[in-house]
């Protein structure tokens, strides 16, 4: 999983509540296990026409909005369905970082376990940051996990809250196959004694 320090981006302003994880990657989409391939496909049926043409009218269908990586949205997002499917199409797309009032939990914590932010602000703050991405492409973002604090583009800085241990993990890129990892030395030297101790196991 790739490390989150400090993002610097193009934040898109999305100012819809409730945006529930079929919104951000319908149904028809989670046949596959791979992580990549999703990108394409988020927020399908709002950036899409059922031939396929692109709604001009749809944030990320902008010029100014096609390379965002922070997407600023309304209350409760994520909510719905339990789907993994959500973060990694967010992550395929270039997303790396979400801010909100509020989401939903289990969408939260899979964000942590796939190298996503999520964000949770006040509603004074993330109605700045979502004025300040309407600005376009060069209203850029800072959300720099280490300090807690998100920037706008006019220098006005609002700190956030975030679980120790999630943190590490976000800081040091590990998902719950690295946090195993980390105890490889431990786990041999446990089967090690096992074989030992019971060879007929």
């Amino acid at each position: 999983m790739t490390p989150f320090t400090t993002l610097t981006g193009i934040a898109a302003p999305m100012p819809l509540v409730n945006i529930d994880t079929d919104m951000i990657i319908p149904k028809q989409f989670l046949k596959t296990i791979e992580r990549s391939g999703l990108g394409k496909n988020l927020f399908d049926e709002m950036r899409y026409t059922l031939d396929g043409a692109e709604i001009p009218d749809f944030v990320l269908n902008q010029s100014a909005y096609r390379k965002s990586q922070i997407i600023i949205a309304g209350d409760n997002f994520g909510c719905g369905s339990s789907r993994e499917h959500a973060p990694w199409a967010l992550l395929d797309f270039g997303i790396r970082c979400v801010i909100s009032t509020s989401f939903a939990d289990i969408f939260f914590n899979n964000c942590f376990k796939n190298g996503i932010l999520p964000v949770v602000l006040p509603q004074e703050a993330v109605d700045h940051l979502m004025d300040d991405a309407r600005k376009g492409e060069n209203a850029r973002v800072t959300v720099d996990l280490e300090s807690q604090n998100v920037t706008a583009s006019d220098g006005r800085s609002f700190r956030f809250d975030v679980d120790a241990f999630k943190k590490h993990c976000l800081l040091n890129g590990l998902d719950d196959i690295g946090l195993t990892m980390e105890k490889a030395s431990a786990i041999d030297a446990y089967e090690a004694k096992t074989a030992a101790s019971r060879p007929w196991a």
